[in-house]
């Protein structure tokens, strides 16, 4: 596809030269849509825990729907469609178990290593924990996808600073790092990783709210017509997601919301109502990417627009009305008072958890793990092994851990 050179589809690892039909962006989507760490997602915390509805999505679900999002929003940019698709499927992989509130706790454990963040991890997956290809040394080399897809993937294309919540690489992955940006500015993300951050917020923001609306945490219509909860979502959304938004900015994008002829009022369950909030969604993702998509074409012509040639433009009303949807459902859902209670004993887990793998390890680790903490030159690489290991479990399987190794001494190493 034009926009792309042959250093886009270089690998970090040479591989000898594959003589089927497929592109090299072809292989990077089915190394990832084949890796464990993708299979692992369905069992993780996206807003709602799996299990406890047939209906919510988790990790898996979401990250389809982020890859359905993000590559028709890249191929009508000009983007290769699978440069987008890879980097959207792989934008969770990173997340450990119980969703950001592990992440949490898991960067307040590696504090003194680095920290953890999910993005981060993610590019430590693609790039050295997932197993398919090695260099000549015998140094892991994850999935080995080309430079333009480990680019996409990356959504925070810096190491950490101070001040700096979300960074993308480890202070040890900085090798591979230094490979996937050469010939990028410092600090900018390419076209393809601005699509596929779009295409994730979009996604969130609206299957969040659907999943909170079918889960009768949020009642679309009289809910939204109150002053004090009207003000709640706007003070929530302007704290988490877009601070330089006034209140009646946030205020005037929900009343656009609630204004559309497609907007539910009322969710009772059945099939009419529930087929309408399907085509809601359906409708407000082609709104939010349709404008995203008018105003990139605006600003650089009609493409095709690839990697560094342009950057996506998404005009300010449609960032409101995202930013408005991800704040109803961080009040109805992940600020709940009713979740306080489990997100302390999902931090409680995961502390105690790598706090006893710790003083079992190596016999309590799988055994790629174990190689790599019996490698490992100092005890600070060893934690961030066992950090590894425990980023790696599903919400289910972290809780069968800590049942195994949480509270008494076992050798026996775990199974997942």
């Amino acid at each position: 596809m034009s926009g792309y050179e042959d250093s886009d589809r270089e690998r970090w690892a040479p591989e000898p030269r594959k003589r089927s039909g497929r592109t090299p962006f072809e292989r990077d989507r089915a190394r990832v849509v084949h890796s464990a760490s993708l299979r692992r997602l369905a069992a993780k915390t996206q807003v709602v825990a799996p299990g406890t509805d047939d209906f919510v999505r988790n990790r898996l679900t979401h990250s389809l729907e982020v890859a359905q999002v993000g590559r028709e929003l890249g191929k009508a940019l000009g983007c290769d469609p699978d440069v987008v698709d890879t980097a959207c499927l792989a934008h969770d992989l990173g997340h450990p178990p119980f969703g950001h509130n592990g992440e949490t706790a898991l960067d307040e454990i590696a504090v003194g290593i680095g920290g953890f963040e999910g993005n981060a991890q993610t590019l430590r997956l693609l790039t050295r924990l997932e197993a398919k290809a090695s260099h000549p040394d015998g140094r892991p080399a994850g999935l080995n996808l080309t430079r333009a897809s480990l680019d996409a993937a990356t959504k925070y294309p810096w190491l950490r600073a101070a001040g700096t919540a979300k960074f993308g690489v480890y202070a040890d992955d900085v090798e591979v790092f230094e490979w996937l940006r050469r010939g990028a500015p410092p600090g900018r993300r390419c076209l393809e990783a601005q699509v596929m951050n779009f295409a994730d917020d979009v996604a969130y923001s609206v299957h969040d709210v659907e999943d909170a609306i079918v889960a009768r945490r949020l009642g679309p219509g009289t809910v939204l017509a109150d002053p004090v909860e009207r003000a709640r979502v706007a003070a929530q959304t302007q704290d988490w997601y877009l601070p330089d938004a006034p209140p009646q900015e946030l205020l005037e994008a929900l009343d656009r919301l609630r204004g559309l002829p497609y907007w539910v009022a009322a969710y009772d369950g059945n099939r009419r109502t529930l087929a309408a909030l399907k085509d809601m969604t359906s409708q407000l993702i082609g709104r939010f990417c349709g404008a995203a998509q008018r105003a990139t074409h605006a600003s650089y012509g009609g493409g095709p627009l690839t990697r560094y040639a342009a950057d996506l433009s998404v005009p300010r009303e449609t960032e409101a009305e995202v930013a408005v949807l991800k704040g109803l459902a961080a009040v109805y859902v992940m600020t709940a008072q009713d979740r306080a209670p489990l997100y302390v004993r999902q931090r409680k887990i995961l502390h105690q958890l790598v706090a006893a793998l710790s003083e079992r390890a190596p016999e309590s680790l799988e055994p790629a793990f174990r190689a790599d903490w019996l490698a490992a030159p100092d005890d600070g690489a060893r934690l961030r092994v066992i950090v590894d290991q425990v980023a790696s479990l599903t919400d289910v399987s972290a809780q069968a851990w800590h049942g195994r190794f949480g509270g008494r001494r076992s050798a026996r190493p775990a199974e997942r």
